[in-house]
């Protein structure tokens, strides 16, 4: 009996452990890709992409092409953001403002969908979407944990 406490305890700590080490994992990971160039992300991107739904080289070339734009429009949304924290300009938007950014946000979004669909072909466009919608799942549980994060610490302030 004492025997199986102990593997028990052992595995329950080697989880936690495990888990800690994912979580940290992901923030150096994400630190990386912020100071990728656009042109450095774009390529990575399109490989990833390459990889997942066997895109040929014509459909490489659109697809890089597409997704550099975006990461240059991302990194100088970044340095804008960056620039405005710096200088303490940084204030939070107004409802007005929020309803526009995410207007612009789905206009982005449609057309980014659009112009995938003009470079995949059906099947292929079908994979992406459900890889888009894995991610958006992911980036939606991942900001109720951090909800709920800062949740129990205003509660211990």
């Amino acid at each position: 009996m004492k025997k199986l406490v102990l593997i028990a305890i052992t595995l329950m700590t080697v989880q936690a452990f495990a888990q800690q080490k994912k979580g940290e994992g992901n923030k150096e990971r994400m630190h990386k890709m912020q100071n990728l160039s656009p042109e450095e992300a774009a390529t990575m991107q399109t490989k990833r992409l390459t990889l997942h739904l066997d895109l040929n080289e014509k459909q490489q070339a659109e697809v890089q092409k597409l997704l550099l734009a975006n990461a240059e429009a991302r990194k100088a949304k970044m340095e804008e953001m960056k620039a405005k924290r710096e200088k303490g300009e940084l204030q939070k938007p107004t409802k007005e403002e929020r309803l526009k950014m995410a207007n612009a946000r789905l206009d982005h979004q449609i057309a980014m969908k659009s112009k995938m669909k003009e470079i995949l072909s059906e099947e292929q466009f079908a994979k992406w979407e459900k890889m888009q919608a894995r991610m958006a799942h992911k980036g939606k549980e991942k900001r109720k944990m951090q909800d709920n994060k800062r949740m129990h610490q205003k509660k211990k302030e």
